[in-house]
Order: C-alpha cells, then structure tokens, then sequence
C-alpha cells in the first residue's frame, strides 16, 4: 500500500465527507479510493453504446472490403450504417 500526504481544499473534503457518508466507508481514505476507481471506469476505458456495436456487427457481416464508383455512395454507406 502506497501512502500520500495530499493537501485538498475546503470544497473537495466535504465532498469525500459526502461520498464517505453515503457509501458507508469507515475513513476519507476509502472514499477517496472509490471516487478513484469510480474515474477509472466512467473515463478512462468507456464502454461502447449498444447502437455502436450493433453498428459495427453490420457492417462487418457485410464483409471487409467495398469498392466504390464515387464518393457519394462511400458517404451514403457511412450514414446507413
């Protein structure tokens, strides 16, 4: 385990006072080891949207490579996707 002296403002520790409360943490230390772990997941690796993926499954049953007389058509296919 790791431990860091950390300075915060007024602000931020009734914050952690708050999340501390609400999850039933015994100490601001495992609060603030949960608002961490809660930014890993919501911002550094978000999930994809469902119409994202079912997106994508359609466009590769369609199959890898497409060839297109114009423009029009590749921006055509891009929207109905």
């Amino acid at each position: 385990m790791v431990q860091a002296m950390v300075d915060i403002g007024e602000h931020e520790d009734r914050i952690l006072s708050i999340v501390k409360g609400k999850f039933g943490f015994k100490n601001k230390s495992d609060a603030v080891n949960f608002v961490i772990s809660r930014f890993e997941t919501e911002l550094l690796e978000p999930e994809l949207r469902p119409e994202f993926v079912q997106k994508i499954q359609r466009l590769e049953k369609k199959g890898k490579f497409t060839n297109y007389k114009t423009l029009s058509e590749l921006r055509r296919e891009i929207e109905d996707a």
